[in-house]
């Protein structure tokens, strides 16, 4: 899989910008602040229909405009498929094969990106709902009818706590509505606890050996999915009816609170690293070496499951990782993997990967070929 070229109109301070990409290494040269991670963002639009750094669509509007417009064309399994994402103040319009998507759980999927960014340093050691929203952001790109089921749990999760809210301030409540709400709470919150908990055993399957590859064989890493709530039986039927007993039994004090305190808006991952948990207790480096293993494992992991390599976007972090680490990570993409990189200077980053990569210069919203 490899994206063909890129255009933009009136996103963020691009006016009009088309661009034409090598399949293998994509370089954005240029200084701070004229708008590298503004392309890599708008490939991760494209691709996900969700920034890294934004839920507000209008920022990612020009000054003075009404909408902006992201269009790309894929190649994937032999077939060559555009791509269309209009952002509006009213929200986002996506087209494939210059049909328009009824939902975006239709759209996403099309084009499979892993992005690694300096701030995903806070996947390991940050706060619950940054490894919620990794987990919930691939799994949808490998499976969108997870993201219809996350859309479901969001709504339901919404009328549940309003009903608990109005419970709380009337001081009582409608036994049947909470029954009814609980039960389609439950039904939505098992599944998709069950294929996180799938999605995370077999990235780990994948993370564990490049983790003891990088960390010069002393490590050994491990990934566990941490259910508010564990799921106990050997079926779906049992889960649901174990976890309707645990919400039966916290009733009340879920009343006494108006909030919903256990299922999967309230789960976390955690990392290991030679049994220590890392978030507490590993250095930057330890910390480092895990996020880099998990965003390598993304990479086969789709693989395994699409069947194409997805693209790569790192957006500043060669100058964050040491030597050796960079290595590897060129290493591991080279020659199978489309990968975009940002940064203000490749000099004194010697590897055969960046020699042979198209580069471009970025000033000021404006993009050259150099």
């Amino acid at each position: 899989m490899h994206l063909e070229n890129l255009v933009l109109r009136q996103f963020r301070n691009y006016k009009e910008q088309e661009l034409t990409f090598d399949n293998k290494i994509n370089v954005f040269l240029g200084e701070n602040a004229q708008g590298k991670t503004n392309l890599l963002e708008s490939i991760l639009l494209l691709a996900v229909a969700k920034s890294h750094r934004t839920t507000n669509d209008k920022d990612f509007i020009s000054w003075e405009a009404e909408s902006a417009k992201i269009e790309g064309r894929v190649e994937k399994h032999g077939q060559s498929v555009p791509l269309e994402l209009t952002l509006t103040q009213k929200g986002k319009k996506a087209k494939v094969n210059h049909l328009e998507q009824k939902k975006l759980s239709q759209y996403v999927g099309n084009l499979n990106v892993v992005m690694f960014a300096p701030e995903d340093l806070s996947l390991v050691k940050g706060a619950p709902g940054v490894r919620r929203r990794f987990i919930n952001m691939e799994i949808g790109q490998m499976q969108p009818v997870y993201l219809h089921d996350l859309s479901q749990y969001q709504r339901i999760l919404q009328q549940r706590n309003h009903f608990l809210k109005q419970a709380q301030i009337k001081r009582k409540h409608d036994s049947t509505m909470w029954q009814i709400l609980t039960e389609q709470f439950i039904e939505v919150a098992v599944k998709l606890t069950k294929r996180r908990a799938d999605f995370i055993k077999r990235l780990e399957q994948f993370a564990v050996p490049i983790h003891f590859e990088i960390s010069r064989e002393l490590e050994h890493l491990k990934l566990e999915y941490k259910p508010s709530v564990e799921l106990e039986g050997s079926d779906t039927a049992e889960w649901q009816a174990n976890l309707y007993k645990k919400m039966e039994s916290i009733a009340q004090r879920e009343i006494d609170r108006g909030v919903t305190l256990i299922g999967p808006h309230r789960d976390d991952l955690f990392f290991y690293v030679n049994d220590q948990n890392v978030q507490v207790f590993g250095s930057q480096g330890q910390q480092r070496t895990t996020a880099l293993s998990v965003k390598l494992a993304e990479i086969d992991l789709i693989f395994e499951e699409t069947g194409e390599y997805p693209i790569l976007l790192l957006d500043d972090v060669l100058s964050e990782l040491d030597d050796f680490r960079q290595s590897h990570l060129l290493a591991a993409i080279q020659g199978k993997v489309q990968t975009f990189v940002t940064t203000t200077s490749i000099d004194g980053i010697d590897h055969v990967t960046l020699n042979d990569a198209t580069t471009f210069w970025v000033e000021k919203g404006m993009v050259t070929k150099k």
